[in-house]
């Protein structure tokens, strides 16, 4: 599903000249879930990281999705290197109506984790380092 939204983001990558790279382990366990609905949450995360990185005029700008198996079923992890999260806002980020972007409407992020917990999962955000943001959200088998 993952090769499937990076497709339809693909155009907008290579505009902003970003190079994007999956890591995406073989062999994971089935998800059972509303596949349209897990596709929209890693489309968010995707054009999110995509918008984080287009105005920036210095250093590279680099987009890994990658998955890794968990004692209780998968891990999916969207790491890029844009402006970054300021750390005492990072949970004010999955509030409906908490926006950091000009014209933003605060529910991409909400929607998210509101997905993902309907699926018995967990969605949340860390700083990349040296810059940038990872979101990370796990789904069980």
């Amino acid at each position: 599903m993952i090769p499937e939204v990076i497709g339809l983001t693909s155009r907008e990558i290579e505009k902003n000249g970003i190079s994007a790279n999956t890591q995406l382990s073989e062999g994971l366990p089935a998800i059972q879930g509303d596949r349209v609905q897990l596709q929209q949450v890693i489309l968010n995360l995707l054009i999110n990281a995509i918008e984080a990185m287009s105005g920036m005029s210095e250093g590279p700008r680099e987009l890994l999705i990658s998955t890794a198996k968990t004692d209780a079923g998968v891990l999916v992890s969207v790491r890029d290197s844009g402006s970054g999260l300021m750390l005492e806002s990072v949970e004010q980020l999955f509030e409906s109506f908490y926006t950091t972007k000009p014209g933003g409407l605060g529910m991409g992020l909400s929607i998210c984790r509101s997905i993902i917990e309907a699926h018995g999962g967990r969605l949340w955000a860390s700083a990349n380092e040296p810059r940038g943001a990872i979101f990370q959200f796990t789904l069980t088998a």
